[in-house]
């Protein structure tokens, strides 16, 4: 898999990146530690040298399953992970920092990232200047390689950006999900900030597996998700979901791959995606070398409109 740089930083980053919110547990149901080690195992085997984490994803245990899947192959993987809006005081910073980097079971993270601006859930407001500080400081020492931030909106970045290089920003980003395009896309693409898209498939939509009718287990986060939740959104997924069809079938490639490769296309950007087991991750990685024609990437994107052009302009995907 053709590898892209981070930013304007020394690392370079696979276009199909394994996410791992997964396997921390909380807000999924029916994860095995077991299966999650095989598949983010599974991913780097297939070329997916890219792995994204954060401290919040059960407490450190995803951080801890990814150390298990990788720590043998440390030096030929990327790591990225986050320090949650509750951890973002100088002294927290660096404090975070240390148990993500035991929880990894290694002396450095290529990639750290502020998971929410400061106030978000609920904590304590902490100036930006104060938060980046640390940061710098933790890059000085060599603990981290590489800032980058999520959940930010374009005020924010710009506001971090005067403390310290940004190199990325991870967005909520997929075809059924294009805020990000509208101010942020064309600021990163002027300063060179790689965007790492999160719910890439819109935490599953895209795969085409969710009928009209589908009801999640208690416990699934994804129930309060807008794509999911407000029944005109759904029905209108549901009628792209039957036009993307065909030019998934053109291409020999499922739904999941299509929309996949038409967000690697888009501008500066690498798309997260997680996986519940091996060949998941295997059929994650195809994704990195379908091309698609200019024709289809015109379709594929006309078609997405059916469903995020009635939206609004919350960037918050949830009900929360």
């Amino acid at each position: 898999m053709k590898q892209r740089s981070l930013g304007t930083s020394n690392l370079s980053i696979t276009p199909i990146i394994m996410g791992t919110w997964q396997a921390g547990k909380r807000g999924w149901t029916g994860i095995e530690d077991e299966e999650t080690t095989k598949a983010i195992r599974a991913a780097f085997e297939a070329g997916i040298t890219t792995v994204d984490t954060a401290e919040v994803y059960g407490d450190g245990h995803s951080e801890q399953i990814v150390a298990k899947a990788l720590s043998d192959v440390r030096n030929q993987v990327i790591y990225a992970t986050k320090v949650f809006p509750n951890h973002l005081k100088y002294n927290q910073v660096i404090e975070a920092c240390d148990r993500s980097l035991k929880n990894l079971e290694t002396d450095y993270i290529d990639l750290y990232q502020i998971h929410w601006p400061s106030g978000n859930f609920k904590s304590e407001f902490v100036p930006i200047e104060e938060t980046m500080k640390a940061l710098n400081k933790l890059k000085e020492q060599g603990k981290i390689l590489a800032i980058g931030v999520s959940n930010f909106s374009r005020d924010q970045l710009v506001e971090a950006s005067q403390y310290g290089r940004i190199d990325s920003l991870q967005p909520p980003y997929s075809l059924f999900w294009r805020k990000v395009e509208k101010d942020l896309q064309p600021y990163c693409v002027e300063n060179n900030i790689s965007i790492l898209s999160y719910s890439s498939l819109a935490q599953g939509l895209l795969t085409g597996k969710f009928g009209p009718d589908h009801q999640f287990a208690e416990g699934d986060h994804r129930s309060s998700n807008k794509l999911f939740a407000d029944k005109e959104n759904y029905a209108r997924v549901q009628t792209a979901l039957e036009k993307l069809r065909p030019i998934a079938d053109r291409n020999q490639c499922t739904l999941a791959q299509l929309s996949l490769a038409w967000l690697i296309a888009q501008p500066q950007t690498s798309a997260i995606v997680g996986a519940r087991h091996e060949e998941q991750s295997q059929q994650n990685a195809q994704a990195g070398k379908i091309k698609l024609s200019e024709s289809d990437l015109e379709e594929i994107d006309h078609i997405g409109r059916i469903v995020t052009d009635p939206l609004d302009d919350d960037l918050m995907m949830w009900n929360f």
